[in-house]
């Protein structure tokens, strides 16, 4: 019987956080370090016509002020990054560079770095920063490039399952509806940061990432220098919600400046910083139609996404993917498209695709209960999914049955009454709902190495980042159950590429 897993147990970082004792990438303490400041364009397309940095050089404590005209040109983008809601497969990285030429294409584009002694010089020689544009015609609003969407790049379509226009023409009962998602922001506590440290040809930078290899690799390309020669530290991540699973601009950006000026450098977002600086969850437009007889059975499903993504790279977070493995429909079709804006590129976030399609799927399943007049949730019983639609393989544990049965119990669901505005409390209107969500559980290579002394401690070490669900914990009692000794006699290290190889 297990002892330690699957039982409560406290944080064994807790004590850490709370006291200070934990460090996050912008409070490592680094000797002679500058602050960089990163200015931000105000056009939407189109190039830099002027820019005037005198008076930002002539502000008290400033060092230098990159722009497109003095920062080195970075090296090609070589290296790649993971995909999540393709099982992790890797792709070609996309993060954006900045400072590289005078092209913009994005609102609220870096257009500058000022480097000064202190932040608040920075932050004051950024307000300096004279720029004028030679502007062109852009376009920012999805819907009206909706019709010119295209298959994502990566893989191929989807293939229609079954005969999914002929079962709808011909279902019983329809209902076909429109869903959006506007744009959606990760900003969690801790805002993006980077502390750069050059010694020769050797980087250190101190990073809020959730993949310290990936920010490695694309380091290593950045700069051309060996992989080895970069290490990259994330100790304790204060949020991220997939906001720093891709290299995002800012690490290559300090460390360039760090190299030019000879000495560390810092560099911290602001909120403002926050909306442009890493990606968000794209605006996604949906049409679902699904068919079924009078029983309750889907005979038909079709799932129609386009979301936007940024004219320079193509980013889809694969909005219809899970409505294939939900239910039990013999005829599916999850038609997905990107199309162009001049917005800086989407990202992933919080169950990219998930978060999106089940929300669309799930309002549709509603609207078809009370089409059929049957109870939300006996309705997703009567298309349980016992085998994956799409290949017809168990599942190697799925427990959705039970979560129902148990939601529903807690939840006082038989109470419920389906007629809209029959439910009260008082003078408010209550209304009941219930929704599935799906997610991934992949699984990936991942090593670490361990250390068991003769005092009965033991050192577990592994490049995963915990971005806050306990990942120091989890490694610690997992230790513990198979050594046999109590969780507080293991330390954990997480977060610095040169431990042993974990995925994000």
């Amino acid at each position: 019987m297990a002892r330690y897993i699957g039982k409560e147990t406290s944080r064994v970082d807790g004590v850490a956080k709370v006291t200070g004792k934990a460090k996050y990438a912008a409070e490592f303490q680094v000797p002679n370090v500058a602050y960089g400041f990163v200015v931000l364009g105000t056009a939407t397309k189109g190039a830099i016509k002027t820019i005037d940095t005198s008076e930002a050089e002539r502000s008290p404590g400033v060092v230098r002020v990159f722009t497109h005209l003095n920062a080195p040109r970075l090296g090609p983008k070589e290296s790649t990054e993971t995909a999540p809601p393709r099982a992790n497969q890797p792709e070609r990285d996309k993060s954006f560079r900045a400072l590289q030429s005078p092209k913009i294409v994005f609102n609220r584009q870096p257009v500058a770095l000022v480097v000064a002694e202190t932040y608040e010089q920075a932050r004051h020689a950024a307000r300096l920063v004279k720029v004028t544009y030679d502007t062109e015609p852009h376009m920012t609003d999805t819907e009206a490039v909706r019709n010119r969407g295209r298959y994502p790049g990566q893989g191929d379509p989807t293939k229609p399952r079954g005969n999914p226009t002929e079962a709808l023409r011909t279902a019983p009962v329809k209902v076909e509806a429109e869903y959006r998602i506007p744009i959606e922001h990760h900003n969690p506590m801790e805002p993006h940061a980077a502390i750069a440290v050059w010694e020769g040809d050797k980087l250190t930078i101190f990073d809020k990432t959730q993949g310290v290899y990936s920010v490695r690799q694309h380091l290593a390309s950045s700069f051309d220098i060996p992989e080895a020669n970069v290490n990259v530290v994330a100790p304790f991540i204060g949020g991220a919600f997939g906001s720093s699973l891709r290299p995002n601009y800012y690490p290559a950006l300090t460390a360039m400046a760090a190299r030019e000026l000879k000495r560390p450098v810092k560099l911290v977002y602001t909120r403002t910083h926050m909306f442009t600086g890493h990606g968000y969850r794209p605006y996604t437009i949906q049409k679902v139609a699904l068919g079924a007889d009078w029983s309750g059975k889907l005979t038909a499903t079709v799932h129609e996404a386009v979301h936007n993504t940024s004219s320079f790279e193509q980013f889809s977070d694969g909005t219809t993917n899970f409505t294939r493995q939900v239910y039990a429909c013999p005829n599916l079709d999850t038609p997905l498209k990107i199309t162009d804006t001049d917005l800086n590129t989407p990202t992933w976030m919080r169950a990219p695709g998930a978060v999106s399609g089940m929300f669309a799927l799930e309002c549709a399943m509603d609207e078809l209960s009370y089409a059929l007049k049957i109870d939300p949730m006996e309705l997703r019983l009567i298309n349980y999914a016992e085998t994956d639609p799409d290949s017809g393989k168990p599942f190697s544990s799925k427990a959705l049955r039970e979560c129902y049965r148990l939601g529903a119990e807690k939840f006082g669901w038989k109470n419920r009454n389906p007629e809209p505005r029959s439910m009260r409390d008082g003078r408010l209107l209550v209304g009941w709902g219930m929704a599935t969500g799906v997610w991934g559980a992949w699984q990936g290579p991942s090593s670490a190495s361990l250390i068991l002394r003769a005092d009965g401690t033991a050192r577990v070490r592994t490049a995963a980042t915990d971005i806050g669900p306990g990942t120091y914990t989890v490694v610690a009692i997992i230790a513990a159950e198979f050594l046999g000794i109590p969780p507080d006699r293991v330390q954990v290290e997480l977060g610095e590429s040169k431990l042993p190889y974990a995925p994000t």
